[in-house]
């Protein structure tokens, strides 16, 4: 496994790599790597012949009052797993590589941006749609792969790549969970033996919305009073957004009369927290 931290010998490998006919995977990650971001390079390793894993801690996309400067950072248990689990290459660039003197161009995307996450994470699509591009320009994959768990950014990257032309499968992954239903995060390691009790509710909000789904309730307002009333049982939780949304255009929905998502955000403890789950009428 090889380690590049400029653009230059990055772009040199792959662009070699495909002169040579061979297809190139690229894993997007900001490192603390888990099962989930394993699982995501068990299926690009499915599809192509090399997998680039980029860990790179994106500053655009965090806010004034976020936790880019705690976000956990390592490197090291990081390459040994990717290395384990048969990764060609890692990317990792410094700020001063990805962002230079002078960096002023930057990608949006309008309207999936602005609902969700968007509404209370000023500038984050901005940052993340950005640093994306810039990666497909510098790994040059055919295909990348993203976590179903950040659901508005997947489609937010998906609208982003066919608006722009830009010649990468955008593909996404299950949510992969731990034993206990939550969703595997880099920011569960905030979380206190208590918190993390807590955080189960949040799984257990999304199965609520399945089971009245599937049991004929699809009045969008009543199953999300009772998804909120499930959560807000926790001393820890704040909930700061709970919607149900169309799966494509992620416009909120008055009843799940086609595919749709239940998309949370939850504070528990002051911890930030994302979840979805499908839901079929």
């Amino acid at each position: 496994m090889q380690i590049f931290r400029t653009v230059r010998e990055m772009q040199a490998w792959s662009l070699g790599r495909r002169a040579e006919g061979r297809r190139i995977a690229l894993v997007p990650t900001m490192g603390a790597l888990h099962e989930g971001h394993l699982a995501l390079i068990d299926a690009a390793k499915k599809q192509a012949d090399e997998v680039v894993l980029s860990i790179y801690v994106n500053p655009t996309q965090f806010g004034p009052q976020e936790d880019f400067d705690k976000y956990p950072r390592t490197f090291d248990r990081d390459s040994d797993l990717a290395e384990q689990r048969g990764v060609a290459a890692i990317f990792a660039p410094s700020n001063e590589e990805m962002y230079p003197a002078g960096h002023q161009t930057f990608v949006t995307v309008t309207e999936l941006s602005r609902g969700l996450c968007g509404a209370f994470r000023p500038g984050h699509f901005r940052g993340v749609t950005t640093v994306v591009a810039k990666l497909f320009l510098i790994v040059q994959p055919q295909r990348a792969f993203f976590g179903e768990k950040d659901y508005q950014q997947l489609k937010v990257i998906q609208r982003m790549v066919a608006d722009l032309n830009i010649p990468v499968e955008v593909i996404g992954v299950e949510t992969v969970r731990d034993p206990d239903g939550l969703a595997m995060s880099s920011r569960n390691a905030y979380l206190s033996p208590e918190e993390r009790s807590e955080a189960l509710a949040i799984s257990r909000s999304i199965a609520l919305a399945q089971d009245l789904v599937k049991q004929g309730t699809h009045d969008c307002k009543n199953i999300l009073d009772q998804v909120q009333g499930l959560l807000f049982q926790g001393k820890f939780t704040m909930v700061q957004y709970a919607e149900i949304v169309d799966e494509e255009m992620l416009a909120p929905l008055a009843a799940v009369e086609r595919p749709a998502r239940l998309i949370l955000a939850v504070y528990i403890n002051g911890k930030r927290l994302i979840d979805n789950g499908p839901l079929r009428p």
